[in-house]
């Protein structure tokens, strides 16, 4: 695998920062060796990044990356517009001249800016955006999925940046260890740079075209591998006016099940700070009659929490929805008892 190192600088543990967060966390595509974030270089990454991989190191320079073998950075931010912030430029341009491959999943291509892409024809390194891969995506839904044994698992969120993929990895991780087979569903740029192999990106695509894209990417994973489950990867919110998201997966991807991402400290939606954020039994609710399952399990972000808020929370919401309710971080053992047992 590529030896990567991830620019983040000023992000890395943010939520901006989802990106590099997750690769910390887990890939199998890349061998993470480092992060770039001046601001907290020489911190231990697990003190940043929660079960970071701890033998990644967080540097100040690309010059500390090129020494450590890096051959490819991945740009791991994840913006609002998803524009390349001005001070990563000067970090891209290095690495390309550096003889470094560039990987991003932004939505403003690397490729597409000219004096990039001409000083990588010049050096001989490839450019790789990731939403770039899957803008021209054109499959139909076919309805063949309804046919499918596999049962289905939908990780949606009440906010977005709120941990769907983490809890998403660390279910599938789980369930694949007790002996069963499981499939994880990627939807966004972060998975496939994770290595996901069944990912396709939604919001890259053409709207006509994004119920097809899940169907197929579902057929493929059963197709190749005929998986006992299949654990879906929310994106957004169903109620977030800026980035509306589940209603996609909950239609084309039929799954049996859902998994609710929250975040108690949470009083607006990530990034907007005067948009309030609804009530959670609202999107308990909305979801269970839109797809006509049930949510199974609340799963919590536990940012800005103390173990035992942790705990008071969990209790709390358990007793109020009869709703058994998870810290993915650290239960992902009892959220895979509860898919398996109820899931049949």
């Amino acid at each position: 695998m590529s030896r990567a190192v991830i620019l983040s600088e000023g992000f890395l543990g943010s939520t901006y920062g989802k990106t590099a967060n997750g690769l910390c966390r887990y890939s199998t595509r890349f061998t993470i060796v480092a992060v770039i974030d001046s601001t907290k270089a020489g911190m231990k990454i697990e003190n940043v990044v929660e079960l970071a991989n701890p033998e990644i190191k967080i540097i100040s320079t690309l010059k500390e990356a090129l020494a450590m073998k890096c051959d490819t950075l991945i740009v791991g931010v994840a913006t609002d517009g998803g524009f390349i912030p001005d001070n990563f430029k000067p970090y891209i341009m290095d690495a390309i001249r550096s003889g470094m491959n560039i990987v991003s999943g932004l939505h403003q291509y690397v490729s597409s800016i000219r004096e990039f892409s001409e000083e990588a024809t010049k050096h001989g390194v490839s450019i790789t955006d990731v939403r770039k891969m899957f803008s021209e995506k054109r499959d139909l839904f076919t309805g063949r999925i309804w046919k499918i044994p596999s049962k289905r698992i939908a990780v949606l969120g009440t906010d977005s940046a709120i941990g769907k993929r983490t809890t998403a990895v660390y279910l599938n991780r789980e369930i694949n260890s007790r002996g069963h087979t499981s499939s994880m569903i990627g939807t966004g740029q972060t998975a496939w740079m994770q290595g996901f192999k069944h990912t396709l990106v939604i919001d890259a695509m053409v709207n006509d075209f994004i119920p097809g894209g899940i169907e197929k990417t579902i057929l493929e994973a059963y197709d190749e591998e005929k998986p006992e489950y299949m654990i879906l990867e929310g994106q957004g919110s169903v109620l977030h006016p800026v980035y509306p998201g589940s209603f996609e997966l909950i239609s084309a991807g039929s799954p049996d099940a859902i998994i609710l991402q929250y975040a108690p400290t949470r009083k607006a939606y990530d990034g907007f700070d005067d948009i309030p954020m609804p009530p959670l039994e609202r999107f308990i609710q909305i979801l269970e009659l839109l797809s006509g399952k049930k949510v199974i399990a609340i799963t919590l972000n536990s940012e800005n929490m103390t173990k035992k808020e942790i705990e008071e929370e969990k209790k709390s919401l358990s007793d109020r929805f009869q709703i058994p309710v998870i810290n993915p971080f650290t239960e992902s053992d009892r959220l895979a008892d509860i898919v398996i047992s109820t899931v049949k």
